[in-house]
């Protein structure tokens, strides 16, 4: 994999992250939450305000992986963080280092922006991927459980502070 290049993803990129977004969902057997577009992605990891950004992982001038990720805040460092929210190398790729590669690229945008912390959320069932984020150093948050509020039950309780 000596060819490999990680770039950031520009808008020509959007049909190959909406397909990579697709096919990581496929495998996390959620494609049926995807509601996602190639234009709604426009519109949110390009745009001129925009807070995501997109990495693309290229092996001899074809993409075979991405990242998109974002900067989060720890009050009790008072330092950004940055939380990868997807990382998908297509399957004929894995295990010949495209994965390391973009995640040692993140983590090197990481600390040139100052972050206190690389983080990420592993599905408990991924255990391949588990074994290979522990093989790198990752440490799981086991003690954290993590809260969600979607959907109705998001519209339903935002719009109870304005009754």
């Amino acid at each position: 994999m000596s060819n490999v290049v990680i770039r950031k993803a520009t808008p020509a990129d959007i049909s190959i992250l909406y397909q990579f977004i697709i096919d990581l969902a496929i495998y996390e057997k959620a494609e049926h939450e995807v509601l996602a577009t190639e234009e709604t992605l426009g519109k949110t990891i390009f745009a001129d305000d925009s807070h995501v950004f997109a990495l693309i992982c290229e092996l001899d001038g074809v993409a075979i992986g991405s990242a998109i990720y974002f900067f989060n805040y720890s009050t009790w460092l008072a330092k950004s963080g940055l939380y990868l929210e997807d990382l998908y190398v297509m399957p004929e790729y894995r295990g010949k280092g495209a994965g390391v590669m973009l995640l040692k690229a993140m983590a090197a945008i990481a600390k040139e922006k100052d972050c206190a912390r690389f983080e990420w959320s592993c599905l408990d069932w991924n255990t391949p991927s588990r074994e290979f984020y522990h093989s790198l150093g990752a440490v799981s948050q086991d003690e954290w459980v993590g809260y969600r509020m979607a959907g109705k039950t998001l519209s339903d309780f935002a719009s109870d502070l304005t009754e």
